[in-house]
C-alpha cells in the first residue's frame, strides 16, 4: 500500500471546527462531529407488567441538528414496544402452517382452466352481485374429484391477477398435525397473513387483551375470531379474499361454527362496504347451510371432464391407435369425474403397457374397481407380500401421535420386523432408499410430502385414510384383526416404541450421565428413538382408551430410565423432570387420564412434588390437560361413598374450556403462593369447590399472594363470574385493593366481564376507586374493551357512578382511551354522555390526537364531526395534522384536512407539518402536504433548516424533485451555514442527490460558518470518489481553506486508510499538498 505525502500541519493539537470535534493532527484521530448522546431513564415500581413502567428518553444533539423529531412515549398501552407486536405475531405460527398447499400438486398444464370463465366464478367476483351471494363461492365434489388442485389453481390465479387485493389462505389437512385439522390452526393462519400483509391492522393484537398468550402457550378459538373480526371490520378501503380448502377435513362441528361465523362477517362486510370474498371447498358430506352463497359442483362439468381428458392424453403413455383411445375413453367413463382414480389407475395401466403387456391392458381396466375404496382394497390384496410390514406400515401413517418423518418411518418398520435397531449409516441407506421402501411398504398408498421446513408421510389422498377406518375395511387383507383397529394398532405401536426404548437403553448399558453425552446427536443416528420415547405413554393411554388394559404395563414401566431418556430431547432445562417425579405426575402433565384410570398409585393429586409445577393437579392445569384434571379429582374420591356430593363435583369439572385459566406453561411453583390461589386463578368453580370440601390444603379466602391479591381478585381476572359469586357467597371481601391499588372490581373491568363487574357491584364494589396511577375501572374497561353489546351494558354501569372526564396519572381521560383502543362504540357513549372532546392530557395531547395518531380514521371523522378543535396544539406545538404527517398516517391526513385542518401551522420549533414530515422521511405525508398547497419554503427556528435541507438528508429524491420545481430554495443556509448540498455529501447518498442538486444550480462552494465547503464536508464524511469528481467537475476550490486553515485534502488525508483514492484524486486535480494552517498554540 502506498503512503499518504507528507503534509505540513505542525503537528500541533487543537480543538476541532465543529463543536465537541477533538483532532489530533500529529496521530490522524478525529472524533466524528455528529454524535448523538442518547440516555434511558427508567421507572419500575417492582412489578413485570409493561403498564407499570415510564420510560423516557432524553436525547440531546451535540450540534444541535437531531436527525429525526424528538418523541414522547406515553403509557405503554399508548406505545406497546414492537418486540411485543413480533412476539404475539410469532405465536400465531405454526410449523405446518403450508404444509398442506405445498404437497398438493399444481395443475396440469391443460386443467382447471375452464372454472375462469364459469358464470359462477365470475358471479362471484362482480362486485354488483355480491348482495346476491354476499361474497361466498363454494366449490362442491367427490372425494378425490381434485378439488384441492382446483382450489391451488384458483389460488394461484388470484395472486396473480388480483394484485389490488389482500389475499390469504389455509387448506384443512387432516392426515397433518392438530393444527393443520383445527380451525384454531384456521384462524390463526389466516390472522397471521392478514396482518403481516396490512401491518396498519396490528393494532388489533391489543397486548392487554392477549396478555396471556405468547409463543409456548395455546390460542382460544374465541379470541381468535374476535381479533379476525375485528381485522376484517377495520380493512376500510383494502379489499380481502379468503380460500379455504377441504373443509371435509376438519371437525364437522368446528367447520359448522366457523361456516356461521364467516355468514355473520360476511353480512357485515355488505352492510358496512368493505370487499370481503370467501371461496370454500369441500365435499358434499356434511351439508351446511349458509344463507348466501353460489355453489359450483365439480361433478357434470364439462371443464372437470375435459380435464380428466387432459390428464390421460398427457399422462397415459400408451400410444394414440385404436385401441389406446378406446381404454382412454372407457376410463374417463368409469371414473365418473374422481380424479384420484384416473390417476391410480394411469399408473397401473402405465406399468402393464412398460412391461410390454399392452395386450392385457383392456382386460386390466375391466378388473380394476370402478369404486375409489374398491380400488384401495384391489391394491392392498393383490399380493401377499411383507404382510405384516404392509400392517405396521398403515398403522404407523394412520394413528401416530404426529406424522413420521420418512426416516422415522423407515426405522420404525424395521425395528417392528427385525426386532432390532441400528444406528442410521447414510451411506448405506440414503435418503433415496428410504423412498422406495416406504412406497413398497405402503403398495403406493403413502408419500413424502413436499413441504420446505419438514417433510412427513402421508396418505395419498384423504379417502385412503376413509377407507381404512371404514369398518371391517382391512379384514380382507388380515383376518386375524378382531375388529378394533383402534386398540390394536395403539397397543402394537405402545409396544413397538416400548422396544424400542429398552433395545437402545440396553445397548447404551450406560448411566443416566453417560446417556446424555451419547444422545447428544441421537437423531442423527436413531432417527425414531425420539418419538419412541416421547410417544410410548400416549399410544398406552389410547390403547387403554379402546379397551386395551395397561394396568400391568404401568406396573412394570420404568419410569427413571424413561425420565432420563426424556430429558435428553428436552431441549429447555426448565421443563425436565427428576427421577424422583412420580408416574402420576408425569400422566398429569400430558393429559393421559386413560392411564391415570387405571394407576394403582395411592398418592394425592395436591401432594407437591420436587417438579416444575409441584403438584399434579398444577402439572395438568399447567399444561390444559382438563381430562386429566377431572380423573385427577375423582381418584382422590374413590374411596368415598357414592352419596358424598364430591362426586357430583368431579363430573361439574369443565373439560370443554373455551378460555386459559391464568396458570400456564411458564409459571413454576412455589412462587410465593398457596397452591389454593392457583387453583383460584384457574377459574374453574368445581374444581375450587372440591378442594375447599376436600380439606387437604390451605384454602383461607383472604390469604395474599406477594403482589397483594386475594382469591377474589385473583377470580375476578379469571373471568368466572360463578366463581367469584361463590367466594362472595362464602364471605370474600369485595373492596381489598392489591399493592397497585386495584380492587376485584378493576381486574373484572379490565377482562370486560360484565356479570363479575355486576355481582361485585352489587355486593358494594367502589366504581369511583382509583389505583395507583389514577386509572379508574371505567379507565380500564375501556382501554383493553372491544366493540360489543355486552360491553356497551358494562360501560354503562360503570359510568352510572364515575366522574366521565377523571384522568389518569398522565392526563389520559376515558375518551383517550377509547380513541386510543379504535373502540368507536365507548367513544360515541362517552360523547353522549358529554365527555370533553378538547380536554387535553400532560402532553397536551387531546382525544383528536389520539385518535388520528392511532391512524384510526372513524375515531378521527367522530370527533372532527363533534366539533373537536382540529388545530389544538400539544405541549410541542403539534397539531394532529402533523402528527399524523410524522407517522406517514395519510388516511387520517387525508381527513383532518378535507375537515380545514391548516397545513402550514409552525410548531414550537418553527416546523409546519411539510417540515416535520421531512425530517422524519415521510415520503407519502410530504407529497399529500404539497399536492395541499404547503408552503416549501419555511424554516425550522431550532436550526433554521429549509424543508428541502431535510428532505435531501432523508434521501428523497422525488420529493426533492417537487420542491424545486415549486421554487425551494436550492441556497439557502441553515444558522450552521450548510446549504442543502452540504448535507447531500453524506455517504450514504452515494452521488445521485450530489448529481441533482449541482444540475439545477446549487452553488458549489458555498461555506458555513467555519468556512468548510460541501467539498471539505465530503472530504470528512467517507463520502465516494464520485462525489469528489462531481463538485469539482463544477468548479469546486480544490484549497478551499476554513477558518483553522485546513483544506479538504488536509482532511481526506486524516482518514487515508478509507480515502486513499480521493487523496489522489485531490491531488491529480491540483491540490497543493503543502498548506498554511491556522493552528492556535496550546496554553
Amino acid at each position: 500500500m502506498s503512503h499518504p505525502p507528507h503534509l505540513n500541519q505542525g503537528g500541533s493539537n487543537f480543538e476541532g471546527t465543529t463543536v465537541g470535534q477533538r483532532v489530533s493532527l500529529g496521530n490522524k484521530t478525529c472524533y466524528r462531529d455528529n454524535t448523538t448522546h442518547v440516555t434511558y431513564h427508567y421507572y419500575d415500581s417492582g412489578h413485570t407488567r409493561s403498564e407499570d413502567r415510564d420510560l423516557s428518553h432524553e436525547i440531546s444533539c451535540r450540534d444541535q441538528e437531531p436527525r429525526g423529531q424528538k418523541r414522547k412515549l406515553e403509557d405503554d398501552h399508548e406505545q406497546v414496544d414492537q418486540n411485543r407486536y413480533h412476539v404475539l405475531l410469532e405465536s400465531l405460527r405454526f410449523k405446518q402452517i403450508d404444509a398442506r398447499y405445498e404437497n398438493i400438486k399444481r395443475a396440469h398444464g391443460k386443467t382447471c382452466k375452464w372454472v375462469l370463465n364459469r358464470p359462477e366464478y365470475l358471479d362471484w367476483l362482480n362486485p354488483d352481485k355480491t348482495e346476491d351471494h354476499h361474497g361466498f363461492l363454494w366449490v362442491k365434489g367427490k372425494p378425490g374429484a381434485g378439488k384441492s388442485t382446483l382450489m391451488k389453481f384458483i389460488l394461484s390465479t388470484a395472486r396473480t391477477k388480483m394484485k389490488n387485493k389482500v389475499i390469504i389462505s389455509f387448506f384443512f389437512n387432516a392426515r397433518g398435525e392438530t393444527l393443520e385439522k383445527s380451525t384454531v390452526g384456521m384462524y390463526r393462519s389466516l390472522l397471521l397473513q392478514l396482518l403481516e400483509r396490512l401491518p396498519r391492522l396490528q393494532r388489533v393484537l391489543n397486548p392487554m387483551l392477549v396478555s396471556g398468550i405468547n409463543e409456548n402457550q395455546n390460542w382460544s378459538v374465541e379470541s381468535l375470531k374476535e381479533l379476525f373480526e375485528q381485522a376484517v371490520q377495520s380493512l376500510e378501503d383494502s379489499s380481502l379474499v379468503v380460500f379455504i380448502d377441504a373443509l371435509d377435513e376438519c371437525n364437522e362441528t368446528e367447520i359448522r361454527n366457523m361456516i356461521s361465523f364467516f355468514g355473520d362477517l360476511g353480512d357485515l362486510a355488505v352492510s358496512a362496504g368493505v370487499t370481503f370474498q370467501v371461496c370454500f371447498a369441500s365435499r358434499h358430506y356434511p351439508y351446511i347451510t349458509i344463507a348466501r352463497k353460489i355453489d359450483l359442483v365439480l361433478e357434470g362439468q364439462e371443464g372437470h371432464e375435459q380435464d380428466i381428458i387432459s390428464y390421460l392424453d398427457s399422462e397415459l403413455k400408451i400410444g394414440n391407435n385404436r385401441v389406446a383411445n378406446e381404454i382412454r375413453a372407457e376410463l374417463k367413463d368409469k371414473a365418473s369425474g374422481v380424479f384420484m382414480w384416473v390417476v391410480l389407475v394411469v399408473g397401473i395401466l402405465q406399468r402393464e403397457h412398460d412391461y410390454g403387456r399392452n395386450h392385457t391392458l383392456k382386460q386390466k381396466l375391466r378388473e380394476i374397481p370402478g369404486d375409489l375404496h374398491h380400488l384401495f382394497r384391489d391394491i392392498l390384496t393383490r399380493d401377499n407380500e411383507n404382510k405384516d410390514g404392509l400392517l405396521l406400515c398403515i398403522q404407523l401413517v394412520l394413528f401416530a401421535r404426529k406424522p413420521l418423518r420418512p426416516e422415522q418411518l423407515y426405522f420404525a418398520i424395521r425395528s417392528g420386523e427385525d426386532k432390532t435397531i441400528l444406528p442410521w449409516d447414510r451411506e448405506e441407506i440414503p435418503e433415496s432408499v428410504i423412498s422406495k421402501f416406504i412406497l413398497s411398504s405402503s403398495k403406493g398408498l403413502a408419500e413424502t410430502t413436499k413441504s420446505k421446513r419438514e417433510p412427513t408421510v402421508q396418505f395419498i389422498h384423504e379417502s385412503v385414510r376413509d377407507f381404512l377406518l371404514k369398518e371391517g375395511s382391512l379384514k380382507d387383507t388380515w383376518p386375524n384383526l378382531n375388529g378394533n383397529l383402534q386398540a390394536e394398532s395403539h397397543q402394537r405401536l405402545k409396544q413397538c416404541c416400548f422396544d424400542y426404548t429398552t433395545a437402545y437403553t440396553s445397548i447404551l448399558n450406560a448411566s443416566a450421565k453417560e446417556i446424555a453425552v451419547v444422545l447428544d446427536k441421537t437423531d442423527e443416528s436413531f432417527p425414531f428413538l425420539r418419538y419412541a420415547v416421547q410417544s410410548v405413554l400416549y399410544h398406552a393411554n389410547a390403547a387403554q382408551e379402546w379397551g386395551v388394559s395397561q394396568t400391568s404395563f404401568l406396573q412394570m414401566f420404568p419410569l427413571p430410565d424413561w425420565v432420563d431418556l426424556d430429558n435428553v430431547f428436552e431441549k429447555k432445562k426448565v421443563r425436565r423432570h427428576t427421577r424422583e417425579a412420580s408416574l402420576l405426575y408425569i400422566l398429569a402433565e400430558h393429559n393421559l387420564a386413560h392411564l391415570i384410570e387405571v394407576c394403582s398409585s395411592n398418592q394425592s393429586c395436591f401432594l407437591v412434588e420436587k417438579q416444575r409445577y409441584g403438584a399434579p393437579i398444577l402439572a395438568a392445569l399447567a399444561t390444559g390437560s382438563h381430562a386429566a384434571v377431572r380423573e385427577l379429582m375423582k381418584a382422590e374420591v374413590k374411596d368415598e361413598p357414592l352419596t358424598s356430593p364430591l362426586h357430583a363435583l368431579c363430573d361439574q369439572y369443565s373439560l370443554d374450556r373455551g378460555r386459559r385459566g391464568g396458570i400456564g406453561r411458564d409459571f413454576k411453583y412455589p412462587n410465593g403462593r398457596t397452591l389454593f390461589s392457583y387453583l383460584v386463578e384457574d377459574g374453574d368453580e368445581a374444581l375450587v369447590a372440591f378442594s375447599r370440601a376436600l380439606g387437604q390444603i390451605n384454602t383461607e379466602l383472604e390469604e395474599r399472594t406477594r403482589d397483594g391479591r386475594t382469591a377474589l381478585s385473583l377470580a375476578a381476572s379469571a373471568k368466572s363470574s360463578g366463581l367469584v359469586q361463590t367466594l362472595l357467597d362464602v364471605g370474600a371481601v369485595v373492596n381489598t385493593a392489591d399493592n397497585r391499588g386495584r380492587t376485584p372490581l378493576f381486574h373484572a373491568a379490565e377482562n370486560c366481564d360484565e356479570a363479575t363487574v355486576r355481582s361485585l357491584v352489587s355486593k358494594g364494589a367502589n366504581i369511583e376507586r382509583a389505583d395507583k396511577y389514577e386509572r379508574t375501572p371505567l379507565s380500564h374497561a375501556i382501554r383493553n374493551s372491544t366493540p360489543s353489546g355486552s360491553m356497551r351494558v358494562l360501560l354503562e354501569l360503570l359510568l352510572s357512578h364515575t366522574i366521565i372526564d377523571k384522568p389518569d396519572f398522565r392526563g389520559w381521560t376515558p375518551l383517550m382511551h377509547a380513541a386510543k383502543s379504535s373502540n368507536l362504540d365507548a367513544m360515541r357513549l362517552l360523547i353522549d354522555r358529554g365527555a370533553d372532546i378538547n380536554q387535553v392530557d400532560n402532553d397536551g395531547y387531546t382525544p383528536l390526537m389520539r385518535a388520528a395518531f392511532g391512524d384510526f380514521t372513524a375515531g378521527t371523522k367522530l370527533l372532527v364531526e363533534q366539533g373537536a378543535d382540529i388545530n389544538q396544539v400539544d405541549n410541542d406545538g403539534y397539531t394532529p395534522l402533523m402528527r399524523a404527517a410524522v407517522e406517514g398516517l395519510t388516511a387520517a391526513m387525508k381527513l383532518l384536512i378535507e375537515q380545514g385542518a391548516d397545513v402550514n401551522l409552525a410548531d414550537n420549533s418553527g416546523r409546519t407539518a411539510l417540515l416535520s414530515a421531512a425530517t422524519e422521511g415521510s415520503t407519502d405525508s410530504m407529497r399529500l402536504l404539497i399536492d395541499q398547497g404547503a408552503s416549501v419554503d419555511a424554516t425550522d427556528t431550532t436550526n433554521g433548516r429549509t424543508i428541502l435541507s431535510y428532505a435531501v438528508e432523508s434521501s428523497h429524491q422525488v420529493i426533492v424533485l417537487s420542491l424545486l420545481d415549486l421554487g425551494a430554495p436550492i441556497n439557502k443556509a441553515c444558522t450552521t451555514g450548510r446549504t442543502p448540498l452540504s448535507y447531500a455529501t453524506e455517504p450514504r447518498f452515494e452521488n445521485h442527490m450530489v448529481e441533482l442538486l449541482l444540475s439545477r444550480g446549487a452553488a458549489v462552494d458555498t461555506p458555513d460558518v467555519n468556512g468548510r465547503t460541501p467539498l471539505s464536508h465530503a472530504a470528512t464524511s467517507f463520502s465516494n470518489e464520485n462525489v469528489f469528481k462531481l463538485l469539482l467537475d463544477h468548479g469546486a476550490a480544490v484549497d478551499s481553506t476554513d477558518n483553522n486553515g485546513r483544506t479538504p485534502l488536509s482532511y481526506a488525508s486524516d482518514f487515508y486508510f478509507r480515502s486513499e483514492n480521493v487523496v489522489q484524486l485531490l491531488l491529480d486535480r491540483g491540490a497543493a499538498v503543502v498548506s498554511i494552517d491556522n493552528p492556535f498554540e496550546d496554553e
